[in-house]
């Protein structure tokens, strides 16, 4: 096990064959095809050129054995200078075309992996750390494309050591022989090393995918961790993942080191071997100085993209492996299955949950055989203790998650019928830590109505407590929220993220109500803008306030999973039942009258 053993590989995950790994990496090359069709021209006119060198060169050698001119010296040296610039101008060509063709392609798969991970459920991310998921979309691909850039390079190498082979089987075909035997053998290695490799880089990718889950944990949570003095255990944390990931790549890398020496041992066995093979046909006049040279000279070229593929197995692996990792989360099966794709038409807001069964793990359910129907533009209220199923509910007509049974219906339509674009185009959300993205409030108000004008925000902004929560903000609707709404106080984020409800005009209104303690004026604009959202859609209401309470239509009474009670606020009052206990522990302190008898007992006590 050893430094391997905390390396899981995600549920998703799977293993291609090579077979398949080129067949999909194909798929994203096919429209580069006229790019690579100028890219292999190039490659064979710097094989062409680079394989011209050593030829050139020993006829040098030969002419040296007999008359020297100056002439003939100088065709040699124009001969070796056109050689070098046809490779350098070959190869800036080739080099500049395979650098647009890899960017398009990298471009293409991460925007395709990036698609593939917007479009998973929430479950997906409960599994699995996002800065797992997000190493894959960055680092990988970069790492898919230093292996195209390789391969690129080895080709061009490869189609050189077919030219000279042809080369010099035309010249001495018994000495090739000795030649090609090496082959065979450095191909037997390469190849017996192909899976430790793959096996040790694909390792590798994962310790560095939990070094940066680990950052992007850490850093998202700095505000906590400082507030309770927990900065060293972070950087324990951190400590331990980066070392762990240390250990892991320097074992790869020894693993991986091994074979470069040891190709590099037997290549020099062999250059002693054709240099005494070699020497003996020369001396008895089988082959003339200058073949002879060209033959060592070409035992380098010849074998060393044969050495390549084995000693670059590292890049060859890291490459492989990158895809694999990528093509899993690009294949990754989506826990919301829908039955069809047909587009959301407007929606009512009737909604009914009929023998619904959900659970999160397998063996804890979290509603069994669930019912709940509300009416068309109907203000529903649950409420229950934690864990009583509200937010699961909620998540469900979202299709965050997937239900295991019965079935949810809007407008006496199969919820997993609709297009789930257009159907969530018509929900409004908002949970209960409301999230802002950088940028300004205009920006986060308009997130899902980029068309909405300016003048109709400000129109609806003033409605809300007459626009004062927006003279609050130092340049109002331009002002900066920072990263997550950092720079806004909550009850200001929480308008912001209403503002943004309110003008996408949802059919359907969930809200996960916040829990933080706000001013008793910004409760009451808070309250303003969900008046305003609640008359025009059919509304959830995960409440903690007393406010939102009191002002829904019906309040659904849960406990582990169940409807006990349903009813108004004074109705269940009236009953005295688990409603009345549940106001009395969280919702009673909240009252005027809880507020003006404490403070007539706090008179009397002075």
């Amino acid at each position: 096990m050893g430094f391997f053993s905390g390396l899981n590989a995600e549920k998703y995950d799977r293993q291609y064959s090579d077979r398949e790994l080129v067949r999909r990496i194909a798929a994203f090359f096919k429209p580069q095809w006229k790019r690579l069709l100028a890219v292999t021209a190039a490659v064979l006119l710097v094989s062409g050129a680079g394989a011209a060198y050593p030829l050139i060169v020993s006829y040098g050698v030969d002419m040296l054995a007999g008359e020297v001119t100056m002439l003939g010296i100088s065709l040699v040296a124009l001969a070796v200078l056109a050689a070098g610039l046809l490779t350098w101008f070959a190869n800036w060509i080739r080099r500049r075309l395979t650098v647009r063709t890899i960017a398009d392609v990298l471009a293409d798969l991460s925007t395709r992996a990036f698609s593939s991970a917007a479009r998973h459920d929430l479950s997906f991310y409960d599994q699995f750390s996002s800065g797992r998921i997000a190493s894959r979309i960055t680092t990988d691909t970069l790492e898919f494309g230093q292996l195209v850039t390789l391969v690129t390079d080895l080709i061009a190498q490869l189609t050189e050591s077919l030219i000279i082979a042809v080369v010099l089987v035309r010249i001495n075909w018994q000495l090739s022989l000795w030649l090609f035997a090496m082959i065979p053998i450095v191909f037997a290695m390469a190849i017996g090393y192909r899976k430790l490799a793959r096996r040790v880089t694909r390792e590798g990718m994962r310790a560095m995918a939990t070094v940066n889950a680990t950052i992007k944990e850490t850093v998202s949570g700095i505000a906590v961790a400082k507030n309770f003095r927990q900065e060293a255990a972070i950087y324990r944390q951190f400590t331990d993942a980066n070392t762990t990931s240390y250990k892991v790549n320097v074992r790869r890398g020894l693993t991986l080191a091994v074979v470069f020496p040891t190709l590099n041992a037997f290549g020099g066995l062999m250059s002693a071997l054709l240099v005494y093979v070699g020497g003996m046909s020369a001396a008895e006049g089988a082959i003339t100085a200058g073949s002879w040279y060209l033959f060592l000279m070409s035992l380098d070229r010849f074998l060393f993209p044969v050495m390549n593929l084995s000693s670059f197995w590292t890049q060859i692996q890291n490459g492989l492996s990158a895809a694999e990792r990528v093509f899993a989360l690009i294949d990754a099966e989506p826990s919301v299955v829908q039955i069809e794709e047909r587009p959301a038409p407007r929606l009512e807001g009737r909604v009914d949950f009929n023998h619904v069964f959900f659970h999160y793990k397998d063996g804890e359910p979290v509603l069994e055989d669930f019912d709940l129907h509300i009416r068309a533009g109907e203000n529903v209220a649950l409420v229950g203790h934690t864990g009583a199923g509200k937010s699961s509910i909620a998540r469900l007509l979202a299709r965050f998650y997937e239900f295991q049974g019965g079935e949810i219906l809007i407008d006496g339509h199969d919820i997993r019928t609709f297009d789930l674009s257009t159907y969530r185009c018509q929900l409004g959300i908002v949970s209960q830590t409301p999230f802002l993205f950088a940028g300004t409030v205009l920006d986060n108000i308009r997130y899902s109505c980029q068309g909405t004008s300016r003048e109709e925000i400000e129109r609806l902004a003033h409605q809300i407590g007459d626009g004062v929560w927006l003279e609050t903000l130092p340049h109002g609707l331009e002002t900066e929220v920072g990263e997550r709404g950092g720079m806004l106080s909550m009850g200001q984020r929480q308008l912001v993220a209403l503002m943004r409800v309110l003008v996408q005009k949802p059919a359907i209104f969930i809200l996960d109500e916040a829990t933080a303690s706000i001013d008793p004026f910004t409760e009451w604009q808070i309250q303003q803008a969900l008046n305003m959202i609640l008359a025009q859609s059919t509304s959830i209401l995960i409440a903690h306030r007393l406010s939102t309470v009191k002002s829904a239509d019906r309040i659904i009474v849960l406990d582990h999973g169940k409807i006990i009670e349903e009813g108004s606020h004074d109705q269940l009052m009236a009953a005295g039942g688990h409603y009345a206990g549940l106001y009395n522990t969280y919702f009673r302190h909240q009252s005027l009258e809880y507020v003006e008898q404490m403070r007539r007992m706090r008179t009397e006590q002075g």
